[in-house]
């Protein structure tokens, strides 16, 4: 077992994530990009709470961030690809002290390791966890198939709020492959909690539903709800 960080450490982590939202996302999302957000008021603020977003770009992470008071910014702990995030020892350190990923084993849980063990701790921990639940980024502005980590998820916690965003214009402006972050106006849709179901299947199918209503307020096909 790996010796815990020492309480200096910890806070050199800490400031380091506070740097990089500050210093990074702040200037790439809202100044570089911008953005407008629907229902910032539906965003959960205290753990234990899941926020699932649909994933078209590296800049995801960063946009999601700045949705956030920086005083709940560590609080907040985004699931990411092992691995990708972890191919190499500075990534893996950037990654996980800087950016603040729990890594997640993508393909499914193996004899020994859950790939969802960290994301269990992080809400057991009173986090709000950030999640990708079409497991991979995706072509621009297309929704990919719900994978079923988030539904594993709400069963070991079904009382913990599952809060849908989506954003519009990352996977133009940073898609899969770009390197240089293009200058795309950014709109968020905040939605209403999701609702906890047992059966697998009917919770993806609704999960799925949720973001496609989402993806068509934000492309102006259909009406924004005006109730919080």
């Amino acid at each position: 077992m790996a010796d815990r960080p020492s309480p200096l450490l910890r806070l050199w982590h800490a400031l380091l994530r506070l740097a990089f939202v500050v210093g990074v996302a702040w200037p790439v999302t809202l100044v570089w990009l911008g953005l407008a957000i629907r229902h910032r008021e539906r965003l959960p603020l205290r753990g234990p709470a899941i926020v699932v977003a649909n994933h078209n770009s590296h800049l995801d992470i960063l946009t999601l961030y700045t949705l956030f008071p920086l005083s709940q910014v560590l609080n907040v702990r985004p699931a990411a690809a092992a691995d990708y995030f972890l191919r190499n020892r500075a990534m893996a350190w950037f990654a996980t002290r800087v950016v603040g990923i729990i890594p997640v084993i993508r393909g499914g849980a193996s004899k020994s390791v859950d790939p969802l063990a960290g994301c269990y701790d992080a809400l057991a921990a009173g986090r709000i966890l950030v999640l990708f639940p079409e497991g991979t980024r995706g072509e621009p502005e297309r929704l990919s198939e719900v994978k079923s980590g988030l539904w594993f998820l709400g069963r070991r916690f079904p009382e913990v709020p599952i809060v849908p965003v989506y954003m519009h214009g990352l996977g133009r402006s940073m898609g899969k492959g770009a390197r240089i972050p293009v200058p795309f106006f950014v709109d968020v849709h905040i939605d209403r909690p999701l609702p906890w179901q047992e059966d697998k299947a009917a919770f993806k199918a609704g999960v799925q539903r949720r973001f496609a209503v989402l993806q068509k307020k934000a492309a102006g096909l259909a009406d924004d709800d005006p109730t919080p």
